[in-house]
Formats: C-alpha cells, sequence, structure tokens
C-alpha cells in the first residue's frame, strides 16, 4: 500500500524530536510501552471500586478490557490486509528513529499501541466517568509517542485511535445487559470465588419478601380487625336484668350537656311500687269491696 500524504507531517515531528532534550527522548521511548501497563492498572482499580456497586458497574468494568482486547484483535487483523511499510524504512531523507525500526512485515496501519490507547481511554471513562480527564490525554499522548520515535506515521495513529474508541463503545453498548444480568446470577452463586468476582453490590431487599412499610401496614390492619371483631361481640354497657332485680333496678337514659352528646346509661334505685288508692275508699276487704 502506497503512503499516504502524512509523510510530510511525520518528518515535522520526527525532525523536532531529535531537537528536544535527551530526557524528553528517554520519556517518549519509555511511555510507549508505559503507558499500556498503566493501562492495565486502572482497569483492576475500576474493576475493584465497581464490586461494591450495582451489577451494570461491574459489567462496564470487566468489558472495557475485553473491548481493549477485540479493538487489538480487529487491529492486527486490518493490518494483514493492509501491507504498509514503516515510515522509517519507507519515506526517504527520514531521520533514524529513536527506537528501533520494527523489521518487514510487521506493517504499519493502523497503530496496534493507538488502537490499544483509544479503547481503553474509552471504556475506563464509561466505567469511572470522573477518570476520562486522565484517560483521554493518555491515550493522545501515546499515539503522538509512536509518531514521535518514528515508527509511525500520523495517520496510523489516527484511524487506531478512532477504532479503538469505536471498537469500546459499541461492546459496552451492546453487551452490557447481558453481561449485567450475568453479574446479577455470579453474585446469587454459591461458588465463593464467582461471588467475590462480582463483588458484594449494594444491599437489597429481597424480592419475595414484602418491604417493611407494607408489612406493619398489613400487620396494622389485621390487628385492628381482631380488634373490632372482640369489641363488636361486647355489649356497650351492662345490662340489669328485670328477672334477677325486679323491684331494685331499672334503666334510665340521662344526657349529660358538659359530655356532648354520647348517651351513658346509670342505673336508678327505685322503691318496689305500692298501689293508691282514693280517700273515700278504705283498706279492700278480702273480697274486694270496702
Amino acid at each position: 500500500m502506497d503512503t499516504m500524504d502524512s509523510s510530510g507531517l511525520y518528518l515535522d515531528v520526527t525532525e523536532f524530536a531529535h531537537d528536544t532534550p535527551t530526557w524528553v527522548q528517554h520519556l517518549a521511548e519509555v511511555w510507549t510501552e508505559l503507558g499500556l501497563l498503566l493501562f492495565g492498572v486502572l482497569f483492576v482499580v475500576a474493576w475493584w471500586r465497581a464490586r461494591g456497586g450495582d451489577p451494570r458497574a461491574v459489567a462496564v468494568a470487566v468489558l472495557a478490557p475485553l473491548g481493549t482486547a477485540l479493538a487489538y484483535v480487529i487491529s492486527e487483523t486490518v493490518k494483514s490486509f493492509v501491507d504498509e511499510e514503516r515510515p522509517c524504512r519507507a519515506v526517504s531523507g527520514a531521520l533514524k528513529p529513536l527506537v528501533e525500526c520494527p523489521p518487514h512485515g510487521d506493517w504499519s496501519f493502523p497503530s496496534n499501541h493507538s488502537t490499544i490507547a483509544g479503547a481503553a481511554a474509552v471504556g475506563l471513562a464509561l466505567a469511572w466517568p470522573r477518570i476520562a480527564a486522565l484517560t483521554l490525554p493518555m491515550a493522545a499522548l501515546m499515539a503522538f509517542s509512536r509518531v514521535f520515535v518514528g515508527v509511525h506515521y500520523p495517520h496510523d495513529v489516527g484511524v487506531g485511535l478512532a477504532l479503538g474508541a469505536l471498537v469500546a463503545f459499541l461492546v459496552v453498548r451492546l453487551a452490557g445487559r447481558p453481561v449485567t444480568r450475568i453479574t446479577e446470577a455470579m453474585r446469587g452463586s454459591r461458588t465463593g470465588v464467582v461471588r467475590w468476582f462480582a463483588g458484594p453490590g449494594a444491599a437489597t431487599v429481597p424480592v419475595r419478601q414484602a418491604p417493611a412499610p407494607y408489612a406493619d401496614a398489613q400487620y396494622t390492619q389485621q390487628s385492628q380487625q381482631s380488634q373490632y371483631a372482640q369489641y363488636s361481640q361486647q355489649p356497650p354497657y351492662a345490662q340489669y336484668s328485670p328477672a334477677e332485680h325486679p323491684h331494685e333496678q331499672t334503666m334510665a337514659l340521662h344526657r349529660r350537656p358538659e359530655q356532648g352528646h354520647q348517651p351513658q346509661y346509670e342505673p336508678q334505685h327505685q322503691p318496689p311500687y305500692e298501689p293508691q288508692y282514693p280517700a273515700s275508699y278504705g283498706p279492700e276487704e278480702p273480697n274486694g269491696r270496702p
């Protein structure tokens, strides 16, 4: 494959690299490999943080490195179809690269380092949004360092960044829901290692148990119903049977104004009934005549 038009930019970057201090050149050489290690550490930290949260957070944290690995496989596959020679060997007049130029057959397009960096940066940003301010500049610096040391064209690293970011985003978007369900199942597993990997997560109410407010309301309602049934079977006031006290007690209803309109029943004692006769009549004779 013929080189693209970024060879001129490649020459400018490599000439600038040779004009920088030696410690900057060494830092760029180390950063091309050290960045990959740092991304790996951040993957572990993001997964560990997500273990204490909801299952989707764990799923995204696990999918971030998986998406990065898939992006690398796609990049390596594209390399086998696009046979682009390395600029350190193809561009005439190019300065000696700061690192050893890869051998023939290790093609240039796209940049694997840049693809991994783009996928890792986006995956970590989705799993841990606050860290995006760190991962995105890291990916850009790693891609630039590949041109700085003289082993890639600018378009190699640009396409690599875009490819990695796109693959990581699609992996999280398409596989997020099924991996979340798998994480939930893993948290209920009887195997300790599986539960440890999925994390304890946040405390939740068991699905088959009624929430506490509903249970309290149900208990209160049942208690009120039982009390109502108990008191409904009792008379509101004590009744006095005339058969037991025929001449001693009667019932009289008295309304007290100071207690509202609630009637109260109080017994009153009255003397036994005695018939009254007119004065013109004397005591009744045994035959019924005066």
